[in-house]
């Protein structure tokens, strides 16, 4: 069949279908007419004749003009062919050729209160409700405008032609997006809420996804201030069976930033000063956005002083400017610095502070030899421990000052090679040092508080700060010490003499025994080598034993200087029995006297006996002194031994 035969044929059938519609019409009509002419009769029928009647009945006449079927597709002798196809021609190009599940193009008929009238140009019109359409659009939408609508279904079971202005809208926007993603074109979105990592704008009336980090160049801190914006963005990923959308506002930035990225790059180089955004801060530093080229400026280029974080320092979004310090081209990394911009703290160092001079400071660490002081950012000095009382005994700074702490202190010296300078707090005060010669001359008799007791000796506090050392042989003239509890214990008061003083060490040196005079004198005089001695047995050891002469020291008998030798030591003599025996040795510096019962050693005793022991004039100490030490005793001794042969 050709397609002219096509078109003749659905013209008939119109034809047909317009008849057989009047036909109804007409049928319709008659009817109404004799339905008026029943209800007329029925008010004079009777009520038991009414019932009867109300029982329609069809009694098969045909009232009107009947066609049959082929009576209907038989040409018409009104019209030749060619006037026909004419015809049909004309009305056929009154239609749209139009397909289901597309958009296409009406012309508004008509607007209420719940429906537009749209005419697509099909043989009927369409209607879509008014809540597809945006309250902007349908406030502006009068008859005769053009819209887009989707054309959903030619008809429906009721022969209604369905149309979709919401429909129309989806598909429309997911067209501009696949576009706009196929060809980088900007589009326009508003940002409607902030949901976790992100935004959702709305783009053609589509939920897109922004993400965070796509907002902006630099790190974002207040989202909610973004909500109710209308901003532009770039599609950077679609997919559109997923009803996926993402955008980034912050590849808009980028690119604008692009270029002036390259012009930094190829100009930068070290000494240059530029300006800066604070874009982000850490516990290393601090990020620079120097126009699209990052920069790192470390926590120690901040200031020359001390910084524990850089937010002591700048503040994010913080507009400043910054040196370059260096430039990697390989890495594209920029250094930069802050403090290169100001002058160095240690020039003229010595004219800000000159030493002994006395300045305020804050303290900035503290360590256990000493506390550091901030006399200006850059600038900081030590106060060693030793420098900080000159009475007090301190074992840690933190006793006399607690951090950020303002003290005063006085310049002692500076190093500025090391970048070093030494204070000092115990020189607001005067020295005790100073006169203490005159308050504790050599050989003056004082009291003191035993302060601390060692192996070696005894500590005595003579005044606040002020102390000095007893040794233990110098605690007793006749007991042979071991330890300084024997004899004293701590905090209790005991005499002392000042022996020696050393200025250089700041050294003491005490004596108790020497409170008494010294009984090795007398000892001297009636023991010396050659004296007959008696006494009583006070000890007795497997080499010998002491014997307690009568003026109270002991003198010790070696077993092997005994008159008679004895096997049994111990048994044979007992504490308390009387021995008599002479003096063949005798030490005042070991403070020893031996005595023996042998003839021949008491031979040898009584020829020394002439060369008596000379007594000391000097206060004796059991320290060395330095004569002593360097052996000028020896020499001393030497050339006096010489100038008494002469």
């Amino acid at each position: 069949m050709t397609e002219e035969q096509n078109k003749e044929s659905e013209l008939k059938s119109e034809t047909e279908i317009t008849e057989n519609t009047k036909l109804e019409e007409t049928a319709a009509e008659q009817a109404d007419a004799n339905t008026a002419a029943e209800e007329t009769a029925e008010t004079d029928i009777p009520k038991e004749e009414k019932t009867e009647a109300e029982i329609p009945s069809f009694t098969g006449e045909v009232e009107g003009t009947v066609y049959t079927f082929a009576q209907l597709q038989a040409a018409s002798d009104d019209y030749t062919d060619d006037e026909f196809h004419q015809l049909a021609g004309m009305y056929e190009n009154t239609l749209s050729r139009i397909e289901e599940k597309e958009i296409v193009t009406g012309i508004v008929v008509s607007v209420d209160e719940k429906y537009v009238i749209v005419d697509i140009g099909f043989k009927s019109e369409g209607i879509v409700p008014v809540n597809e359409f945006s309250s902007k659009v349908l406030k502006n939408l009068q008859p005769g405008d053009e819209v887009e609508v989707f054309l959903d279904r030619v008809e429906d079971r009721e022969g209604q032609l369905i149309l979709s202005r919401r429909k129309a809208d989806i598909l429309q926007a997911w067209d501009n997006l696949e576009k706009a993603h196929e060809t980088g074109e900007v589009i326009e979105g508003y940002i409607q809420r902030r949901i976790k990592g992100g935004m959702v704008v709305d783009v053609f009336g589509i939920d897109a996804f922004l993400p965070g980090s796509q907002i902006d160049v630099r790190p974002v801190r207040d989202f909610d201030a973004y909500v109710g914006k209308t901003m532009e963005f770039q599609v950077v990923k679609l997919n559109m069976q997923a009803e996926n959308v993402v955008v980034s506002h912050r590849a808009l930035i980028e690119s604008d930033l692009e270029d002036q990225r390259q012009e930094i790059l190829e100009t930068i180089e070290a000494g240059q000063v530029l300006e800066g955004i604070v874009k982000n801060i850490t516990d290393f530093g601090v990020f620079i956005d120097l126009g699209g080229v990052d920069g790192l400026l470390h926590i120690t280029d901040l200031s020359w002083g001390r910084v524990e974080h850089p937010e002591e320092i700048v503040k994010l979004d913080q507009k400043m400017n910054v040196a370059v310090i260096d430039f990697d081209e390989k890495s594209k990394r920029v250094s930069l610095g802050l403090k290169q911009l100001q002058p160095h703290p240690w020039d003229e160092i010595y004219v800000k502070y000159p030493e002994e001079m006395r300045v305020q400071g804050r303290v900035v660490s503290i360590a256990d030899y000493g506390a550091f002081i901030e006399l200006e950012k850059g600038v900081e000095g030590l106060i060693h421990i030793s420098e900080m009382s000159w009475t007090q005994h301190i074992k840690h700074p933190s006793q006399l000052v607690q951090k950020d702490d303002i003290i005063e202190c006085v310049v002692l010296n500076i190093n500025e090679d090391e970048k070093k300078i030494s204070l000092g707090v115990k020189q607001l005060e005067k020295d005790p040092w100073v006169d203490l010669m005159d308050r504790y001359p050599i050989g003056s008799t004082h009291k003191g508080a035993v302060r601390n007791l060692t192996n070696f000796g005894v500590f005595v506090e003579l005044e606040p700060g002020i102390d000095g050392l007893i040794h233990v042989s110098d605690l007793s003239w006749t007991e042979k010490v071991e330890h300084p509890n024997e004899v004293v214990d701590k905090g209790q008061e005991i005499d002392i003499v000042i022996l020696a003083i050393d200025f250089d060490n700041r050294r003491i040196t005490l004596g108790h025994k020497q409170i008494e005079n010294n009984p090795w004198e007398a000892y001297a005089e009636k023991y010396g080598p050659g004296s007959s001695v008696e006494g009583e047995v006070s000890k007795v050891t497997d080499k010998g034993m002491f014997v307690k002469l009568d003026l109270g020291v002991d003198a010790f008998l070696p077993a092997n200087k005994l008159a008679e030798p004895v096997e049994d030591l111990k048994g044979a003599f007992k504490e308390g029995d009387k021995v008599q025996g002479m003096v063949v040795e005798f030490d005042e510096q070991s403070k020893t006297i031996e005595i023996s019962q042998q003839d021949e050693d008491v031979i040898k005793a009584k020829k020394s006996k002439k060369a008596a022991p000379k007594v000391s004039e000097t206060i004796e100490t059991g320290t060395p002194t330095l004569g002593e030490v360097s052996g000028l005793a020896e020499k001393l001794a030497a050339i006096e031994k010489e100038s008494s042969k002469k």
